[in-house]
């Protein structure tokens, strides 16, 4: 279908379908908004009249039966991710959805069976975008031998903010809502893996240092998820990665990542400027990176291409979706058990 028109419907209208996906599509030729379908039929509406789209559906159900749709963008909290896509899917209809993959290691894995049963639809998660910059670089770098042996990783994420006692509750707080996907651990274990590939050994130690937040009634709930997390897990050579993730650290030194090997040591710092060295040097130099080679947003590109026969889905297909929906439940189940999980679940 190289020349056929695509027609997107989206379902869930918030920030990254309004920033990210509608307009990434319509810089696409031959791409069309169709419909949108909304938590409520005014909202929807209102998107609908802002941007300028045709149709508005009462339910996601009626807008997977119009038959003029062709793809499905899929904006809505992580909870509806699996119910969404097998029903997309058995419509005949290409998957497009908003990262995290799901709620859970066998709702991601029920969503990748259901995509090779349909092998003639494109299904694509969108990647993590904090690390477009370095992505390249890293990748040739580490590839290429630089640091030796990989010995040992550390990265930190630190949100440098101070304990916020009885705020607001976010579907990030919220187990039903989110699922076992805390903090940003997803997309940094997703970035991992494009560096330096897959763990099999996972321990935790987690914290909710913000018991209680107010829903959107005013009142109070429980929060079980997690605000700050410490997480080790071994590579395939037995190199061992920490983690470092809090949303409670005020005056923070904010997020880096250290590379040591047997010969060399990368450095990103939180601007991602990367520092490197090897063996026999005295300090760290700062490693050119030109934009022109770093690697960039293009979610909704890839995702029509793919369906135009034209390229295959590398951010992200679903099955790199499925491991880091597996190495996220393990760290809940490490820091929930005090015991080693081992990969995959």
């Amino acid at each position: 279908m190289a020349d056929a028109a695509i027609r997107v419907g989206l379902i869930g209208a918030g920030g990254n379908v309004r920033n990210r996906h509608l307009p990434g599509f319509r810089k696409v030729e031959g791409v069309e908004i169709v419909g949108v379908v909304n938590r409520s039929r005014a909202s929807s509406q209102r998107f609908a009249d802002e941007f300028d789209i045709p149709y508005v559906y009462d339910t996601w159900q009626e807008l997977l039966d119009d038959e003029r749709i062709t793809a499905i963008c899929i904006g809505t909290w992580p909870y509806m991710h699996r119910p969404l896509t097998l029903a997309a899917l058995a419509k005949g209809k290409h998957v497009l959805t908003e990262a995290r993959m799901a709620s859970t290691a066998q709702e991601a894995r029920d969503m990748l069976e259901a995509a090779r049963r349909y092998p003639h639809l494109v299904c694509q998660l969108t990647p993590t975008s904090t690390t477009y910059r370095v992505d390249n670089l890293l990748r040739r770098l580490i590839g290429e031998g630089f640091l030796g042996e990989l010995l040992s990783v550390e990265l930190q994420a630190l949100q440098n903010r101070f304990v916020d006692r009885g705020g607001d509750l976010h579907w990030r707080h919220d187990w039903e809502m989110s699922g076992y996907n805390t903090l940003n651990i997803g997309a940094a274990y997703e970035s991992m893996m494009r560096w330096v590939g897959r763990g099999t050994r996972v321990m935790a130690m987690a914290k909710t240092h913000v018991p209680y937040r107010r829903n959107a009634r005013g009142e109070l709930t429980s929060v079980h998820i997690p605000d700050h997390v410490d997480i080790m897990y071994a590579l395939a050579n037995n190199a061992q990665v920490h983690m470092r993730m809090s949303a409670t650290t005020g005056l923070s030194t904010g997020n880096q990542t250290w590379f040591y090997g047997t010969e060399g040591t990368i450095y990103v710092d939180q601007k991602q400027n990367i520092f490197a060295g090897r063996r026999g040097d005295t300090q760290l130099s700062a490693v050119p990176n030109p934009p022109a080679e770093q690697a960039a947003y293009r979610v909704e590109e890839e995702f029509t291409n793919a369906i135009r026969g034209q390229e295959e889905i590398t951010m992200v297909p679903f099955s790199t979706g499925v491991h880091y929906m597996e190495w996220t439940e393990a760290v809940i189940r490490s820091a929930q058990t005090g015991q080693a999980i081992a990969l995959p679940l």
